[in-house]
């Protein structure tokens, strides 16, 4: 028997992921940033570990068999 996640909660990773980076893009669009080397780099990292949650969680959604 292997012990992973279960569908339920991948779907959650996904959609709390997708939420968190809708949230910050609407901050950004709000408030506005200015661009320099922190901003960049704190952006990057957000996109990197929010963005790759989802795409993670979407990939085990895509080829998860049970239900």
């Amino acid at each position: 028997m292997k012990y992973r996640p279960s569908r339920t909660e991948f779907l959650f990773r996904f959609w709390a992921s997708l939420g968190a980076l809708a949230l910050t893009g609407v901050a950004v669009a709000i408030k506005g940033v200015q661009v320099n080397i922190v901003t960049v780099e704190m952006g990057i990292i957000t996109l990197a570990f929010l963005g790759g949650s989802a795409v993670h969680a979407a990939w085990n959604l895509w080829g998860r068999k049970d239900g």
